[in-house]
């Protein structure tokens, strides 16, 4: 039903859903791959689909470090320029780490992002220059919006690598899907199962909400579709 990961994603933003992605994970036996609900869209209108490129960030309490014992700890904001550079079309910038006390991300970096063609961003922490990004209508999941600067409180330490974002595990690759009413993770290896099954989910659920319309129980719509 798609020939390359751009049809995918377009499909998944214009004809499916999370919760119908998410039911179809359960029935495959991945019942943990929502985040928590404290990751909400900046505006809720914003749809999310593309590949993940983990990045791992970690708090710092001196903007170099004192010890010289690691190059990182050398660097303003670390790795992060390096990270933000190295977005591919359709990926997801998809960070934790660092405690929430700083913005992890912001207008300048939305607009480098963009012009990679990345797919969005998915902070544990919050955003900042919210105004920015509203305007360029950049997809953004954060926990909130908040000014305060990374600079001398953050750094990234390493990209492309596996993290768990709110306990669920986000491999590079992975599927980053995420609506106003949540966001989750599509495991690789499963992608085309589960969004194949999705899509013929929501032709049911069209055909069980006529039925429902047309004056069917909800018992009788249940045991003639299988689906609710």
């Amino acid at each position: 039903m798609w020939a390359n990961d751009r049809e995918l994603f377009v499909l998944m933003r214009t004809r499916l859903f999370t919760a119908v992605v998410g039911d179809i994970l359960d029935t495959m036996g991945y019942l943990h791959q929502f985040v928590s609900p404290a990751i909400k869209p900046l505006a809720p209108d914003m749809v999310l689909a593309g590949r993940a490129m983990p990045v791992l960030e970690a708090d710092v309490y001196e903007c170099e470090s004192s010890s010289g014992y690691s190059a990182i700890g050398k660097k303003p904001f670390g790795i992060m320029f390096e990270a933000l550079d190295s977005l591919r079309p359709d990926e997801v910038y998809i960070t934790t780490g660092s405690a929430p006390r700083y913005a992890l991300w912001g207008g300048l970096m939305s607009t480098r992002a963009r012009h990679l063609g990345a797919a969005g961003a998915v902070l544990d922490g919050f955003v900042r220059d919210s105004a920015e990004i509203l305007g360029m209508n950049f997809p953004a999941f954060c926990l909130g919006t908040y000014a305060q600067d990374q600079g001398p409180r953050g750094k990234v330490i390493d990209f492309r690598v596996p993290i768990e974002f709110h306990g669920v595990r986000v491999n590079p690759g992975d599927i980053v899907y995420g609506d106003r009413d949540g966001l989750l993770i599509v495991p690789q290896q499963v992608e085309q199962e589960v969004i194949g099954k999705a899509l013929d989910k929501v032709t049911t659920e069209s055909s069980v909400r006529n039925a429902i319309k047309n004056g069917m129980s909800t018992v009788e719509a249940f045991e003639t579709f299988g689906v609710m």
